[in-house]
């Protein structure tokens, strides 16, 4: 038997399906693989320039190119760039270091009008977690400690 509650809720899906937009998965996958993949050979492309040209590798190739994908993907959130290439790829920008990126500066720049203290930065840990934000500081923090400690003396 079916209850008030159970009608209510066939009701709104059936509401939502007729209204909902129909999307083409094969055009939005296709975007996604591409984009995606476009990003992976732009990180890869930064792998191949540190190596070769900087005489980077191991942990501190790895690093160098973590920090660079990092800067890209704020870089471009902060243009407004990224914001429409997640809009046409869809799931293909959610790529780790660049979506993380973008996760943790377009709050920060959607509320920076409401200061820096309660905008900026109390948006950025909400939205994006804390663990990123705490990550990525920790992070930092260790490599300039081991850099005083290890390049100074």
């Amino acid at each position: 038997m079916k209850t008030a509650k159970d009608c209510v809720n066939e009701n709104y899906l059936s509401l939502v399906s007729m209204t909902a937009p129909k999307t083409d998965e094969k055009r939005s996958l296709f975007r996604a693989f591409w984009v995606g993949g476009a990003i992976c050979s732009v990180g890869q492309g930064i792998r191949l320039i540190f190596s070769e040209v900087l005489g980077l590798s191991g942990d501190e190739l790895a690093a160098y190119v973590s920090v660079a994908l990092i800067f890209l993907g704020s870089f471009l959130t902060g243009l407004g760039v990224y914001d429409r290439i997640g809009k046409y790829a869809g799931g293909g920008s959610i790529v780790p270091i660049t979506g993380f990126a973008n996760s943790v500066v377009s709050p920060a720049m959607e509320f920076k009008t409401e200061g820096y203290v309660y905008g900026t930065a109390a948006k950025m840990f909400t939205v994006a977690g804390p663990i990123i934000v705490f990550g990525v500081a920790a992070s930092v923090l260790v490599g300039l400690i081991y850099f005083v400690i290890y390049r100074v003396f």
